[in-house]
C-alpha cells in the first residue's frame, strides 16, 4: 500500500599518521589532557602550582608570545598563570618551547639523545608535543610548527580558538596533567590556508571603527591569534578603504611576528591595496598598462620594497579599477596585455628580492573573466601558484586541469562563503552547509589543489562554523569522510558548550544552515514557495518554527557563561533567519489572499510587520547586549527587501496588500491545488483527484470577505466523501479537510459535489476519485495513479558498483537529507555499460512516456575537455545520456560565440530543456544557482502500465545527484516539487 509521506519530515531528521592516533574528527590529535595524575603524566596546573613556560630568547618572537598566550590559557582554566620564563637552562617541571635549529633549550635535548626530532625536523609546519622525564616538551619543525603546537594544548586545557571571536567559555579545572606520551602532528596536506575579510562595510568596519579606532593593528592581532589557534597561516587583509600596510603600519610588523602570511585580494597586485592606489590617484595616472605602464611598474615596485622582508604571497597580473574586468579591448587584446604585465611584475621582483622569481611566491587569481582567458591558452609562469575559483555561490570552476599537476607553483582555491556582487549577495548569516563545504573542497584536493585555500568570509562573523571547518579540514582532507560532517559538527559544538547538548547544538546549526540553503535570505521572495500545493509554504514555515522553539528551550539549558556564545552561534542565526524566512511567506500569503478578497489577508501582512519588528529587536540584542555590547554594529548588513544582488539602503518589507472588508459577511472558498477563489472565478472549483493508493486529505478554505462573523453549512452528494466539519461560523477563514472512505467508493473513477452554502449563496467543489487495484509486488516501490512524484536519490532499490567507481550516500548534502555521489571523484569516465548504477523501482500506471527531472546540485562545467554528464533509461529501454550542464547559469558569460571560438576547451551549452513550472527559469530569482538544483529532463519509453525500473548511471565523476522528479505536473506548480510517495 502507497503513503504519501512529508517530504520534510523524512529528509531533515535525519588522520594524520600520529604517535597516538585522534579519537574524533575535531581534534587533529588524541585528547592527551588528564584532570587526574597517572603515572609519568605531566602537571600543568595542580593545587594552585603551575608548570613555568621556559623559551629560548633567541627563538622567534612569536614562539614568546604564543607561549604568554599559554600561560595566560592556564590562567583561564585554573585561575592560575603559567609564567613564562625566557631562558636557556633545563628547568625540571617545565613546559620547554622551542623551535628546531632556533632553540638551544630543545637542540640539547636532541644531542643529549633525550628527544627525537627526526619526524619533524626539516618539515613544514609540524610539531611535537611529548613528556621527556618531569618536563612536557613542544617542539616545532619552523616557527609557526611550534606555535600551533603551542595553542594545541592551549584547545586541550580548554580554551577555544573562538574563546574571543564567539566568546567560547572556558572549561574551568583546578587540576590539568598531560599523560605520558608522545604526540605527532605531521605537515598539512594543504600548505597555506587562510581567509579573506571582505565586504566589511557596515558591519566590521562599524564594529572595528566603535572598538579600536579603524581596521588597524589592534584588530587584526585577534584575527592573526584566531589564524593561529585554527592553525591557519594565511591573510587577505580587510580592502573595503582600507590599507593594511598604510593605515596602521605596525600591521604588517605584528603579522609578521605572529607567523601569518600575507596577502593582498585576487584584483590587487604586488602588495599594493586598491586604497594605495585611489588615494594616488591624480598622481599615478589611470590603471591602465597601455597608456600608464611606467607609473604602474613604480607604485607597484614600492609595494615590493615595502613588504620585501615580511613572509608574503604576491598576487600577480591586475583586472580593472575596483575589481571589474580589464580595459576595452576584447579578449585575445586583454590576455596580450596581461602576458607583458606579468612578465614586468616578475623583473620588479626579480630586482627587489636580488633572486630569481621563482623562489618568490606568487599566484594568479584565474578569477570571473580570467577564466576565460585562461580557457583560451593565456600561460602562466610555471613557479606561478594558479588559483581557482568558485562561482561566487560555493560551487569550484574547476578542478585542477591535468597539464598543471606537476607545475612548481601548485594550484590553490579562491573559494566564497560571503559573496558581495554577483549573482546576488549572500552577505550576512551563514548559508553554507558543512556537507556541502565538504564535498567541493574534496574535490578540489583529490584533483591536485592543494597549494593554497583561501576563503572570503566577509565580517569573519557569524561565519564562525564554516571557518572552523575548512581550515580544520584543509589540514588533512583525507581525515574527514562524507559520513562524518555531523561528527565533526557535535565535536565542534563540544568543544564550545561542553557534550551534554552538542548533539543538539549541532543539529540546530546544520539546520538553520541547510534551511538557509534551501532559499538564502537575500533572494528569498514572497512567491517562492507555493501556497496551494502540497502544503509546501506551511511545512517550510513549519521547519523554521519547529527549529526557533528548540533553539529557545535550549537557551534555558545553558549555563550562564555560554549564553553569550549560544546567542552568537545558534540562537539568533535561527531565530532570524526563521524571522526573514516567514516575512516572505508572511508577505506571499497576504498577497495571494488580498487577491482572493480574503480579510484575513491582512493579518499576514501584520504578522510580516511584527516579524520585521522582531528582527530589528534580534540584531540590536546581538549589536548592544550580548558580552556587554562588546559587538556593537557587527550585526548590520541589511537583510531585507533587496530588489537587485547590492546591498539595499535599509531593510525593507516586501510589498503588502490591504484588503477593505465588505460591509456584510461574504462568502468566500478556496481550495486546495488552486489560486482562485470562488465566487468571482468562471472555472468551477475543484479539488485534485484522490486515489487509493495514496489516500489523499485535501482542504477547503472557507473565508469571509467582509465585516461580522460567517455562518456556513457544508455538504457532499456522495456517502463515501468524508468532511472534517459540516457547519461552522468565522470571522476570517476556517479550513475544513475532505477525504474518501474508500470502502464506500465507487469501482473505477467516481465523482462527487461538495456544496458550501451561506445565506443561499452555494459554491459547488468537484470530487473526482479514482479506485484501482495498486499492483501486487513484495517490493516497495514509488508512484502511484496521481501524476507527479519524487524520490529521493538516497532511497535506491538497488546500488551497483562499476568497474571503477561507485555510488556513495552523501549525508546532509543539499536540500534534501542526503545526496548520492560518486567515490572516487577522480575516476575516469565511463559508459553506461560499465559506469556505477542507482536502480528506484517506480510504478508507472499509463503505456505513456514518462517524464524524467534529475535534480543535481549544481556542479560547474569542472573539466570542461571531458564534459559533465550522466545516463538514464528505463528497464532495458535506451539509455539517455544527459549533459548535466542543461539550465546552467552563465554568470561569467564564458559560453558567448566569440570565447568558444577562442577555447582549447569549452564546449557549447546545450539546449537547457523543458521549462517545467517546477523549474521557472527566467522567473526573477530563479536560477540554478539561487535554487541550488540544477534539473536535467528527459522523456522515457514506457511499454506497459507496470512496476519499472529507472536507471541512473555514472558518466563522469563529479555529478551529485540529490533527486528524482517524475511526470512532474505544471498544474500543480511547486518549488521542492511533490512529495515523496513510497
Amino acid at each position: 500500500m502507497l503513503k504519501q509521506l512529508s517530504f520534510f519530515v523524512l529528509l531533515f531528521t535525519s588522520l594524520l599518521t600520529n604517535a597516538q592516533t585522534a579519537h574524533n574528527t575535531l581534534s587533529l590529535l588524541p585528547d592527551y589532557i588528564q584532570h587526574t595524575a597517572e603515572k609519568g603524566s605531566f602537571r600543568i596546573a595542580a593545587n594552585g602550582i603551575t608548570a613555568k613556560i621556559v623559551v629560548d630568547p633567541d627563538d622567534w618572537k612569536g614562539i614568546t608570545r604564543a607561549a604568554n598566550d599559554l600561560g595566560d590559557d592556564v590562567r583561564k582554566v585554573t585561575d592560575v598563570v603559567s609564567p613564562v620564563v625566557k631562558d636557556t637552562k633545563l628547568l625540571h617541571g617545565a613546559i620547554i618551547v622551542g623551535t628546531i635549529g632556533k632553540s638551544k633549550l630543545i637542540d640539547q635535548l636532541v644531542d643529549n639523545g633525550k628527544l627525537n626530532v627526526d619526524a619533524v625536523k626539516n618539515k613544514w609546519e609540524s610539531f611535537l608535543i611529548q613528556t621527556v622525564g618531569d618536563n612536557l616538551i613542544i617542539v616545532g619543525s619552523d616557527k609557526r610548527g611550534t606555535i600551533y603546537g603551542i595553542y594545541d594544548v592551549s584547545e586541550k586545557i580548554g580554551v577555544s580558538p573562538w574563546y574571543y571571536w564567539a566568546d567560547a567559555p572556558v572549561k574551568k579545572s583546578k587540576n590539568l596533567y598531560v599523560k605520558a606520551g608522545r604526540y605527532l602532528q605531521e605537515s598539512p596536506k594543504v600548505k597555506y590556508r587562510g581567509i579573506f575579510i571582505n565586504d566589511e562595510s557596515p558591519s566590521f568596519s562599524g564594529w572595528a571603527n566603535k572598538h579600536f579606532g579603524g581596521i588597524n593593528s589592534k584588530v587584526y592581532t585577534h584575527i592573526f591569534e584566531l589564524l593561529l589557534r585554527l592553525k591557519a597561516n594565511y591573510l587577505w587583509p580587510a580592502m573595503w578603504g582600507n590599507a593594511f600596510n598604510e593605515d596602521d603600519p605596525m600591521s604588517p610588523v605584528l603579522a609578521d611576528e605572529y607567523g601569518i602570511v600575507m596577502g593582498t585580494s585576487h584584483h590587487e597586485p604586488m602588495m599594493r591595496s586598491q586604497k594605495e592606489y585611489t588615494k594616488r590617484k591624480n598622481d599615478i595616472g589611470p590603471w591602465d598598462y597601455v597608456t600608464n605602464a611606467e607609473n604602474l611598474k613604480k607604485f607597484w615596485t614600492e609595494g615590493l620594497e615595502r613588504n620585501k622582508n615580511y613572509d608574503n604571497i604576491i598576487t600577480m597580473s591586475m583586472r580593472g579599477d575596483g575589481d571589474v574586468a580589464m580595459g576595452k579591448g576584447d579578449d585575445a587584446e586583454n590576455i596580450k596585455i596581461l602576458k607583458q604585465v606579468v612578465a614586468d611584475q616578475r623583473e620588479i621582483i626579480r630586482k627587489v628580492y636580488d633572486k630569481d622569481p621563482a623562489e618568490v611566491p606568487q599566484l594568479w587569481a584565474i578569477f570571473t573573466e580570467v577564466q576565460r582567458y585562461y580557457d583560451a591558452g593565456m600561460n602562466v609562469p610555471d613557479d606561478v601558484t594558479l588559483l581557482f575559483c568558485d562561482n561566487n555561490w560555493g560551487y569550484i570552476r574547476r578542478t585542477a586541469p591535468a597539464k598543471e599537476l606537476k607545475r612548481k607553483g601548485g594550484m590553490g582555491l579562491y573559494y566564497h562563503i560571503d559573496m558581495n556582487g554577483g549573482p546576488w549577495n549572500d552577505r550576512w548569516v551563514n548559508t553554507t552547509t558543512v556537507p556541502k563545504l565538504r564535498e567541493q573542497f574534496s574535490l578540489a584536493y583529490k584533483s591536485g589543489i592543494d597549494r593554497i585555500w583561501i576563503v572570503n568570509v566577509g565580517d569573519l562573523k557569524p561565519k564562525e562554523m564554516p571557518i572552523d571547518f575548512i581550515m580544520h579540514y584543509a589540514w588533512n582532507p583525507d581525515a574527514i569522510s562524507a559520513d562524518q560532517t555531523f561528527d565533526y559538527m557535535t565535536d565542534w559544538a563540544a568543544s564550545i558548550f561542553g557534550k551534554e547538548h552538542a548533539s543538539e547544538i549541532a543539529d540546530l546549526v546544520s539546520k538553520y544552515s541547510k534551511y538557509n540553503l534551501m532559499r538564502k535570505p537575500e533572494v528569498q521572495d514572497p512567491n517562492i514557495f507555493s501556497f496551494v500545493n502540497y502544503h509546501e509554504a506551511e511545512r517550510v514555515q513549519k521547519l523554521w518554527q519547529d527549529l526557533t522553539t528548540k533553539a529557545e528551550i535550549l537557551e534555558k539549558k545553558m549555563p550562564k557563561e555560554a549564553l553569550d556564545a549560544y546567542y552568537q552561534l545558534v540562537l539568533y542565526p535561527v531565530k532570524a533567519s526563521a524571522g526573514v524566512a516567514e516575512i516572505y511567506l508572511s508577505a506571499g500569503r497576504n498577497n495571494l489572499y488580498a487577491k482572493q478578497g480574503r480579510v484575513s489577508a491582512n493579518d499576514y501582512a501584520n504578522r510580516a510587520r511584527e516579524l520585521f519588528e522582531l528582527d530589528k529587536k534580534l540584531s540590536a540584542r546581538y549589536n548592544d547586549s550580548i558580552a556587554g555590547g562588546k559587538w556593537k554594529n557587527m550585526m548590520s548588513d541589511v537583510h531585507l527587501g533587496y530588489q537587485h544582488w547590492s546591498m539595499p539602503k535599509e531593510n525593507s518589507l516586501p510589498p503588502l496588500d490591504e484588503v477593505i472588508p465588505l460591509a456584510s459577511p461574504s462568502l468566500g472558498i478556496a481550495v486546495e491545488g488552486s489560486t482562485d477563489a470562488w465566487p468571482g472565478t468562471e472555472v468551477k472549483a475543484e479539488l485534485p483527484q484522490f486515489d487509493i493508493l495514496d489516500k489523499q486529505r485535501y482542504y477547503i478554505d472557507i473565508f469571509n470577505r467582509g465585516k461580522g462573523s460567517l455562518h456556513f453549512t457544508a455538504k457532499a452528494d456522495q456517502p463515501w466523501i468524508r468532511l472534517s466539519a459540516t457547519k461552522g461560523s468565522t470571522a476570517t477563514e476556517q479550513r475544513i479537510y475532505v477525504d474518501v472512505d474508500w470502502k464506500k467508493a465507487p469501482e473505477g473513477k467516481g465523482n462527487g459535489i461538495i456544496e458550501i452554502n451561506h445565506n443561499n449563496l452555494k459554491v459547488p467543489i468537484i470530487v473526482n476519485t479514482l479506485k484501482k487495484a495498486a499492483p501486487k509486488s513484495k517490493i516497495s516501490y514509488y508512484g502511484g495513479y496521481s501524476g507527479e512524484f519524487s524520490i529521493p536519490a538516497n532511497k535506491f532499490s538497488a546500488n551497483i558498483e562499476g568497474n571503477h567507481a561507485k555510488w556513495i550516500v552523501l549525508p546532509g548534502l543539499g536540500r534534501a537529507e542526503a545526496c548520492m555521489g560518486i567515490y572516487p571523484t577522480t575516476a575516469s569516465s565511463s559508459t553506461p555499460e560499465k559506469a556505477p548504477r542507482l536502480e528506484y523501482k517506480i510504478f508507472l500506471p499509463e503505456a505513456s512516456p514518462a517524464k524524467v527531472l534529475l535534480g543535481i546540485l549544481p556542479t560547474q562545467d569542472v573539466n570542461p575537455g571531458r564534459g559533465l554528464r550522466i545516463a538514464v533509461s528505463i528497464d532495458n529501454g535506451e539509455t539517455i545520456i544527459l549533459d548535466a550542464r542543461k539550465g546552467y547559469h552563465d554568470e561569467f558569460k564564458e559560453y558567448t560565440p566569440e570565447n568558444l571560438s577562442r577555447s582549447k576547451v569549452l564546449k557549447p551549452l546545450p539546449d537547457p530543456g523543458h521549462n517545467y513550472a517546477l523549474i521557472s527559469r527566467g522567473k526573477p530569482r530563479r536560477t540554478e544557482v539561487f535554487d541550488n538544483q540544477r534539473w536535467l529532463d528527459a522523456t522515457l519509453d514506457v511499454k506497459k502500465p507496470s512496476i519499472h525500473t529507472l536507471k541512473i548511471y555514472m558518466i563522469d565523476p563529479e555529478v551529485v545527484l540529490e533527486r528524482i522528479i517524475v511526470n512532474p505536473n505544471d498544474k500543480y506548480p511547486s518549488y521542492l516539487g511533490a512529495p515523496e510517495r513510497n
